[in-house]
């Protein structure tokens, strides 16, 4: 028998089956660069369950075509999850589809990650098409007649062939769900999901995803809000934020009564500031303000899965974002407590800027929640058509005046955010706004575009302050500045190459999560480096203690720390970098499968601490306040509609 006969017998749920398990191998290595045995047999036995509960329950007519359908929704899925951990480091769960409306926005960012051996996932699909067109186009020069074998030769060993295929079928489906929930119940306890995908395969991981929420969903059901914020209150006075907790904050009430402008600038990192670009400052305004106001050079990002959104949400909360699903869709169902809550009791005006669709990451969900009084998206502004976003921060900030003037006549304090875009990736900023010149080497990369993005942040954050005093409000207004996350994709430009261009030291591992923050404080006597470690869920609480609110008195549960008021800081990460990731004031510690075989590195020198045992405490610590904070926040009350 030809080996063409010897294929065309084998039942279609076999070749697609080897297919997919081809596409899933291709998946391992651009996520791990590597595949190893055990990885293949777990691919393997997750394609299997799914193609053999089809072949058992499909009819023979309907397979070829649903095959091929799930083979072509198959790729698309391995392609956007292959883009989507190039981009965030993460393995996309099932709730990421939720978010796959936002990708039309943010286009331009993810295109330069497309790299042309990511097509392999649609190789075989290109092949089939061409043979299709060949077999269409070619004249038929007789009919051919396929004869499927002696076993199909009567009606009676056709049946009996059936009978054995679909036992065989049978037989390996029990055989792959049995090898499969083998290898998700010896995985579920690891918290480091890069480590748990690599051991589980893409399939089998969404399968141990969706395990992982339901058991937490039964958990909160079962749970109590008053139970719970005594909980947290209980583990934190375990953990040594301060050597005397007594003293009185220090601080406290220094800004009590004044405005309060929070600027958070888009994929702004720590390392443009006070950087020098051929005698040129990247952040002129940026390095004045850190002079003036309290400068907090080791503070890093903590975001989730809703990315920009998500430091909102952190920003005005303090509390932890899952990981599983971006916080504005997610909770925007909540009555969250939050920073315009707080401010309100005070009878603050509250207001939200954005020069997106509202709807862009659900803010209109998310606004509301937070409990902001008015919030201005796309339709207040003018298009510029700065970049794909449409306004420039520029214009955004005009319509903020204006609408910051009209309370300020009033007399009433105002709290304003604003979200900046304009340095968004892929940073390519109109040339008629471009402020510095690159050098020679640097034109045209994503360094220098970055460089040049943030050059554009910072001189528009000027002009920004340059109205406020014009119009008499910058004496009485606090201006806090952080960065939202990273923005410059280790997989576009290492580290080593920012070192070598720059002349300064950068470490993909931490340089990539350091952000500014920078809190300016009207009549404040000089500016202080505060060296302490921080991260985003430490801006509400920083900024409390400026106002005089004294979130105890308030009853407010904070999953951060006063930064001005705290001696030992530690938090949490668990998004660009695995659960289990944390900040102290010396390291940031990243698990393998746990604690045990994880490792920390330095925040001062980047290198590698050879004894982590004195961080055990820390690691656990912060994994039982992060589960805390998850069932803090399902059980907020919701919102009335």
């Amino acid at each position: 028998m030809s080996l063409n006969a010897k294929l065309n017998k084998l039942p279609i749920m076999v070749s697609m089956s080897l297919l997919l398990i081809t596409k899933l191998c291709l998946l391992r290595y651009f996520y791990f660069r590597e595949l190893t045995g055990a990885g293949l047999l777990a691919d393997t036995f997750s394609v299997l369950v799914f193609m053999s509960v089809l072949e058992l329950i499909l009819p023979t007519k309907a397979k070829r075509i649903t095959y091929w359908s799930i083979n072509i929704m198959f790729s698309i899925m391995l392609f956007a999850a292959t883009l989507y951990q190039a981009h965030f480091g993460s393995v996309p769960t099932y709730t990421t589809l939720k978010e796959f409306g936002q990708v039309g926005q943010i286009r331009s960012s993810i295109q330069s990650l497309i790299k042309p051996i990511h097509f392999l996932f649609f190789i075989d699909l290109g092949i089939a098409l061409i043979l299709a067109l060949i077999s269409f186009i070619r004249p038929h020069r007789g009919r051919y007649v396929h004869s499927m074998g002696p076993i199909f030769s009567s009606t009676l060993n056709r049946k009996r062939g059936r009978l054995k295929w679909t036992i065989a079928t049978a037989l390996t489906l029990v055989i792959s769900i049995s090898y499969s929930s083998l290898i998700i119940n010896r995985s579920i306890g690891i918290d480091n999901e890069l480590v748990q995908a690599e051991n589980l395969g893409f399939l089998n991981y969404q399968v141990a995803a969706a395990l992982k929420n339901k058991r937490e969903d039964v958990l909160i059901t079962n749970g109590n809000l008053q139970e719970t914020i005594a909980e947290v209150k209980a583990l934190q006075s375990t953990y040594p934020y301060r050597e005397n907790d007594s003293t009185t904050p220090a601080h406290f009430g220094s800004a009590k009564g004044m405005n309060i402008i929070v600027v958070q600038l888009e994929s702004f990192q720590n390392f443009p500031i006070h950087l020098n670009l051929e005698q040129q400052e990247v952040t002129p305004v940026l390095n004045k303000l850190a002079k003036e106001s309290y400068y907090f050079p080791y503070f890093y990002q903590q975001i989730g899965q809703g990315n920009t959104s998500d430091a909102e949400f952190m920003s005005n909360t303090s509390i932890y974002p899952t990981g599983t699903t971006a916080m504005s869709s997610g909770f925007g169902n909540r009555e969250l407590p939050s920073l315009p809550r707080l401010l309100r009791k005070l009878q603050y005006n509250t207001a939200t800027f954005h020069i997106n669709d509202v709807t862009f990451w659900s803010r209109n969900l998310l606004y509301p929640a937070l409990g902001f009084d008015h919030y201005y998206d796309k339709p207040f502004y003018k298009n510029d058509y700065f970049n794909d976003f449409g306004a420039s921060d520029e214009e955004m900030y005009r319509v903020g005046m204006e609408k910051i003037k009209e309370v300020s006549a009033d007399n009433k304090p105002f709290y304003a955010q604003f979200v900046t875009t304009s340095s968004h990736a892929p940073f390519v900023i109109p040339k008629d706004q471009r402020k510095i010149k690159l050098p020679d080497d640097m034109e045209g990369t994503q360094l220098g575009n970055y460089l040049m993005a943030v050059n554009y942040t910072d001189d528009v954050l000027g002009k920004l302050i340059e109205q406020l005093k014009e119009n008499g409000l910058w004496d009485n207004t606090v201006l806090v500045a952080y960065g939202d996350h990273f923005g410059i994709n280790p997989k576009e430009t290492d580290g080593a190459e920012i070192t070598a261009k720059l002349g300064i030291p950068y470490d993909d591992r931490i340089s990539r999560f350091n952000i500014p923050l920078l809190i300016h404080v009207p009549n404040q006597q000089e500016g202080q480096v505060v060296e302490l470690t921080g991260g985003q869920l430490d801006i509400l609480p920083t900024v409390a203690n400026l106002m005089g609110i004294s979130l105890e008195k308030e009853h407010f549960t904070a999953f951060g720390r006063d930064l001005l008021n705290t001696d030992h800081n530690v938090f949490g990460m668990r998004y660009y970098s695995p659960t289990g990731s944390f900040f102290n004031n010396d390291v940031m510690f990243v698990p393998g499968t746990g604690f045990d075989d994880g490792t920390a590195y330095s925040l001062k020198t980047f290198e590698p601490v050879e004894d982590v045992k004195t961080y055990r405490s820390d690691y656990d610590y912060i994994m039982s306040l992060m589960k805390l904070s998850d069932v803090y926040v399902q059980l907020l009350p919701k919102r009335s509609p």
